[in-house]
């Protein structure tokens, strides 16, 4: 079993998980004389492009050395999912009394049946990114360290694979810059975060990007102390900050105590504890932690491939790839995390299809065209899609926006969740939507709608014509389209519209 430290405690539910992900005594299958694609790396690219490839017809080998499922299922999106879930519903309990509901005996959280309940749904999820799985669908997968020997072959547990294309999916890990000063300080990352079992008292998190954010709430709504420390002003400085200042207050509420601006940060080791000292807004702090988790970015796995030997390039970025996902050899593409600035599950999906048409086929598809949102899953949640203003106003392009303001719409006020708002930017002068931000509880779900839409080429004004259940928190979306109807009512029309009523009368 490779990277232990990923899967504890080794209890029932880890030892089905890497039955189905890395088996024990899993036997790799002799090679075949020669494959028309062979992937690196069996995360959600690596996946998606090999089972894809091997639904086609080709001839595909699958090489993994860690956990497959990769990041996404072992230590991302499903584990920190769970664990959200767990959080949401004592945040809920805490709330009941608003609705009516006697909470008089309070909310005791069970930490230790919260990571159970992560670990058992995690390795109930597992079997669909199993090795024996891929197998069955005839990819065949190789467990075991890849690297470049050669101008069509690539080596793994002293077995030569001979490919006519290769692709490089081998993803990412969490970075943890040498500047932070946590050598010899005991600290987490994504990584090891779902590993523990015990709550701890005082909780750190460095980095309030979105797994930060998501993961000091969480656990300020598992009871811990929590100290949330940012060298930016305010968090998630990617999104619009009255968006972002959405999500703050509501992390503040939770307990959260956020130190942003925060500047000569040191870590150091305190006999059972870790010290915090940090300036934030010119007054100094000085805070001792149980656990310190480190979410300040990401590092590309490029180490150990041989890329050198088969001239792709990469930098501290990644690898290199054009607008078609081919490396600098032609031969060899890349997808995912390791050469993708929209390090996301569903980006790496759509990647992986890409590589399929261009690999394979002389395809021309092209990364530029597809449409991603992101979404982060914090309570409420914030989701975007496309351009923001000031990404409009970088590239000279003018919009017009239309903001809806949750607390607005019937269903959220019935259900106590009227925090946020709806914004779409639309090309100045037309209906066409450029981009859009969700602030919500289901904001996640919501900026679907959006997408699909700009996808299909489908205006505002469709989305003003289109009749959505009442209520529900998506009449948010409808209504900004209302908006942009009311907008078109220019003086010079209502003035006109005036005239001919009076006739009709």
């Amino acid at each position: 079993m490779n990277r232990a430290p990923l899967v504890q405690p080794w209890d029932q539910h880890n030892r089905e998980l890497v039955a189905n992900v890395h088996p024990p005594d899993w036997t790799n299958p002799a090679p075949a004389s020669r494959y028309n694609l062979v992937v690196i790396g069996a995360g959600t690219a690596g996946l998606v492009t090999a089972v894809g490839a091997a639904g086609l017809g080709a001839k595909v080998a699958l090489v993994e050395k860690h956990l497959m499922g990769g990041d996404c299922l072992n230590v991302g999106c499903v584990p920190s999912k769970a664990l959200i879930r767990s959080a949401r519903a004592a945040a809920e309990v805490r709330r009941a009394a608003e609705f009516g509901v006697d909470v008089s005996e309070g909310v005791r959280v069970d930490f230790s049946k919260v990571m159970e309940r992560l670990r058992q749904l995690r390795a109930s999820i597992s079997p669909h990114d199993s090795a024996a799985r891929f197998r069955n669908l005839g990819v065949d997968v190789f467990l075991g360290t890849a690297r470049f020997t050669g101008p069509e072959t690539i080596e793994v547990g002293g077995q030569t694979l001979r490919f006519a294309k290769a692709v490089i999916a081998t993803g990412a890990r969490a970075a943890v810059p040498a500047t932070l000063g946590l050598n010899g300080v005991p600290h987490l990352t994504n990584e090891t975060l779902f590993s523990l079992t015990e709550l701890p008292k005082r909780f750190g998190v460095i980095g309030a990007g979105p797994i930060g954010c998501e993961m000091a709430q969480t656990f300020a709504r598992f009871g811990s102390q929590v100290f949330l420390v940012e060298a930016a002003h305010g968090i998630l400085p990617r999104e619009d900050r009255d968006a972002a200042e959405i999500v703050q207050a509501a992390l503040v509420r939770d307990g959260v105590k956020l130190l942003c601006c925060g500047k000569d940060l040191l870590v150091s080791k305190e006999r059972d504890d870790i010290r915090l000292k940090v300036e934030s807004h010119g007054q100094g702090y000085d805070v001792l932690v149980d656990q310190l988790l480190v979410a300040v970015g990401r590092a590309p796995n490029v180490e150990g491939l041989g890329l050198e030997t088969v001239g792709v390039e990469f930098d501290r970025k990644g690898v290199k790839v054009n607008d078609r996902l081919r490396t600098t050899n032609p031969r060899i593409f890349a997808c995912g995390d390791i050469c993708s600035p929209y390090q996301f599950t569903h980006s790496a999906d759509f990647m992986a299809r890409i590589v399929i048409q261009n690999a394979l086929f002389k395809g021309r598809a092209r990364a530029s065209s597809l449409i991603i949102p992101w979404c982060t899953y914090t309570s409420p949640e914030i989701a975007h899609v496309g351009l923001y203003e000031k990404d409009a106003n970088e590239k000279s392009v003018e919009v017009d926006t239309f903001t809806q303001e949750m607390r607005t719409v019937d269903r959220a006020i019935l259900d106590g969740e009227p925090e946020g708002f709806v914004r779409v930017h639309i090309r100045k002068g037309t209906d066409a939507i450029v981009g859009a931000t969700i602030v919500a509880a289901h904001a996640g779900d919501l900026i679907g709608e959006v997408t699909l839409a700009m996808k299909g080429q489908l205006g505002l004004k469709t989305i003003a014509g289109t009749i959505h259940p009442y209520p529900t928190h998506a009449e948010a979306i409808r209504k900004t389209g209302d908006a942009f109807n009311r907008a078109r009512l220019t003086p010079a029309v209502k003035k006109i519209l005036g005239r001919w009523l009076a006739w009709q009368r």
